[in-house]
């Protein structure tokens, strides 16, 4: 889940958690010379030059919530040698995963053989040049017929070149939740547009002033409303070039809406997981439009949103999309080192966290990216009682509606919109005015990270 399924990681620095695995991540017996695991060999069956396979312990990084993963892998496999390190899981752009993979290249010693990551941008990075990181899956190591059962597009955030590097754990798709006792009690109807949810702001601030229909105080802001206005400010082109175009008419009338409606005093600025969001508006969530784990991160984590409360509504969409497209917020992704000297044991491990119901359907906290424990999954949470009529229908069309046209690059866009954007929000300026600054910053970062910019 955001970053993120996409529950938020906890505040940990990123200097505690290196001298955390430092101290915890014994040395992988996969160590081989930097180069060797990244240079194609000729016949091999992966598609890049294994290290040498030889028995030992499975060494798996995780961060706290994809635990139960790890642990249900163990449970089922009880022969199963694994060595379970718990870390950030690259959470809110720590770059630890990168740092770490920096000292382990220089030492030419102790990569981790499977990760997890609550981003999806490894692959940006960790997939080039002749120290490159992670394997290729779609070369031979991962069954065909398991990379054909991830739901469509779900892989695509991590495909680079042609190549698919990781196995998606969940989808993050931005629908529209609602509390339906309230917006009954109201006598509103549910928006189907961003236009229709913009009026619906209106009414709202005019007629039962307090009452929230979003929120914007989250790093991810951008990724259910720029994202979801197909807003050009983040389009990788490829391996080393993205096009930004943060002032495009798209993304300034996903700006003028949150504007708004901040303005009205009907969507939040502050966290949602802050310390004063549930505290003092917490009982005035009339909606919210959010991810997928919003239903039990937000609703009955955060907010304990009495049962028979919540709803799920469509994705909103701009009135002249066509078809509809959403935002993402997350939905996180598992990775095979192509230094493992344990190829076969990573493979199974993957392949069964990702798509087996002792895991995905039974404990994931958020919407598998695998087809057919997706569809189990939300019949499970269809048939809790918690939710106030279907959610499966709107949850699973928005799974194929996220737009494509928001790129993963190896830098975080949610630390260049929380440096940039948010401060200048907080000090009472609009989105609309702050879009030059955010361009600007994507620009910068983006060429820090080696990136060709177009504008």
């Amino acid at each position: 889940m955001r970053r993120r399924s996409h529950v938020p990681a906890p505040a940990i620095t990123a200097a505690a958690v290196l001298i955390a695995l430092t101290a915890c991540a014994p040395p992988s017996p996969s160590g081989t010379a930097k180069t060797a695991a990244a240079t194609p060999a000729a016949g091999s069956p992966y598609g890049f030059a294994p290290a040498p396979q030889q028995a030992g312990k499975l060494v798996v990084w995780v961060d706290s919530t994809r635990l139960d993963a790890a642990k249900a892998y163990q449970a089922a496999h009880p022969d199963a040698q694994l060595d379970i390190v718990t870390y950030d899981g690259n959470a809110n752009g720590s770059n630890t995963l990168k740092t770490k993979v920096q000292l382990f290249n220089r030492a030419g010693d102790g990569w981790p053989d499977v990760v997890f990551t609550t981003d999806n941008n490894t692959a940006s990075w960790a997939s080039q040049g002749d120290d490159a990181f992670v394997a290729p899956l779609d070369k031979g190591l991962i069954d065909q017929s398991t990379l054909s059962g991830f739901a469509k597009g779900a892989l695509d955030v991590c495909t680079v070149g042609g190549s698919v590097y990781c196995l998606r754990n969940d989808l993050a798709q931005v629908v529209l939740w609602y509390n339906k006792k309230l917006l009954d009690k109201f006598g509103y109807e549910l928006p189907k547009t961003w236009e229709d949810y913009q009026a619906l702001g209106a009414k709202v601030a005019a007629e039962h002033p307090g009452y929230l229909i979003g929120t914007a105080g989250d790093a991810w802001a951008p990724e259910i409303y720029m994202w979801g206005a197909q807003c050009p400010a983040n389009q990788v082109t490829a391996a080393k070039a993205i096009t930004v175009k943060a002032t495009d008419p798209a993304c300034v009338r996903a700006a003028k809406l949150i504007d708004t409606l901040v303005a009205g005093k009907t969507m939040s600025m502050l966290p949602l997981f802050g310390p004063d969001f549930a505290k003092n508006q917490g009982d005035k969530v009339l909606m919210l439009p959010g991810p997928a784990w919003y239903g039990g991160a937000v609703f009955q984590g955060t907010l304990k949103t009495p049962k028979g409360e919540l709803a799920v509504g469509d994705a909103l969409h701009w009135a002249d999309q066509s078809p509809p497209v959403t935002g993402n917020v997350g939905g996180g992704a598992w990775w095979i080192s192509r230094h493992s000297a344990r190829l076969d044991a990573a493979k199974d491990f993957v392949t069964w966290v990702t798509t087996a119901d002792a895991y995905q359907v039974e404990k994931s906290p958020g919407y598998p990216a695998h087809s057919a424990a997706a569809a189990k999954w939300i019949a499970k949470q269809q048939d809790s009682g918690y939710y106030a009529g279907d959610i499966a229908a709107p949850i699973t069309a928005a799974a194929g509606q996220v737009w494509p046209g928001w790129g993963s690059p190896e830098f975080s866009q949610e630390a260049v919109w929380a440096k940039t954007v948010i401060p200048g929000q907080t000090a009472g300026k609009t989105v609309e005015s702050l879009l030059p600054e955010w361009q600007t910053a994507i620009e910068q970062q983006a060429q820090v990270s080696g990136y060709q910019v177009t504008k």
